[in-house]
């Protein structure tokens, strides 16, 4: 079992696995009927059509590098954000259908959608590329709301890179960004984006606890003010 855990090919099977499973879960909450929500903060932050039509490729242009420099740097907290990664889009899909939101903006397209739909959807979305080079995100994921996954999975990322130099910073800004955008595209509502920080941070948490980081760890990060 150590073996595996110390495999970085089969945490990133299991880092997509978990996503792909979170994708299932989210589009068979897609034919569930809901309605768009108030937000306080919405309202005064004007909607970017282009942020909102390209999130998913900001997303990835920011979240991927970073990841990568952290492979680089630290081969043991690399594995250690994938398997809590995969935890934590696991715990996503079950938050999904728990908060029932609707979408931010316009109709509830998907309620009511076929078991046909269903199929087709979560293979384009979970085909790497059909979910970068179609719209197959925007049009088959429209109510994925509570947590916001471009909120944790980056700031997730920025937890595990402190106290790594220069990866540290540049992790927060992409963190940054990313939260930014997911403001400008208007594609969550402010409470995706605080429960996003508040489940991440309590999860890693416990993840450095229950499985401590050796060697160049993260433990003098977690000593910083």
């Amino acid at each position: 079992m150590k073996r595996l855990f110390d495999s970085v090919p089969a945490a990133i099977v299991w880092r997509y696995a978990a996503h792909a499973a979170m994708v299932a879960i989210a589009i068979w909450n897609e034919s569930r009927p809901a309605a768009a929500r108030p937000d306080l903060l919405l309202v005064h932050i004007p909607r970017v059509a282009w942020i909102a039509n390209h999130n998913y490729h900001f997303w990835l242009l920011l979240y991927v590098p970073v990841a990568i420099g952290l492979w680089r740097a630290d081969r043991r907290a690399f594995l250690h954000f994938l398997w809590i990664g995969g935890v934590l889009s696991l715990l996503r899909g079950v938050c999904i259908p728990l908060s029932g939101l609707g979408p931010v903006e316009g109709p509830d397209t998907n309620a009511g959608i076929s078991a046909a739909m269903m199929w087709r959807s979560w293979v384009a979305i979970v085909n790497p590329v059909t979910a970068l080079f179609t719209d197959a995100p925007h049009v088959g994921l429209t109510k994925v709301m509570f947590f916001s996954g471009h909120v944790s999975s980056t700031f997730l990322l920025w937890l595990y890179c402190r106290g790594k130099g220069a990866l540290g910073p540049l992790a927060l800004v992409a963190h940054l960004a990313v939260t930014a955008s997911v403001f400008l595209a208007h594609l969550h509502y402010t409470v995706d984006v605080v429960g996003a920080w508040a489940i991440t941070g309590a999860v890693y948490a416990l993840a450095v606890r229950a499985w401590p980081l050796r060697g160049r760890d993260l433990e003098a990060a977690d000593e910083q003010p």
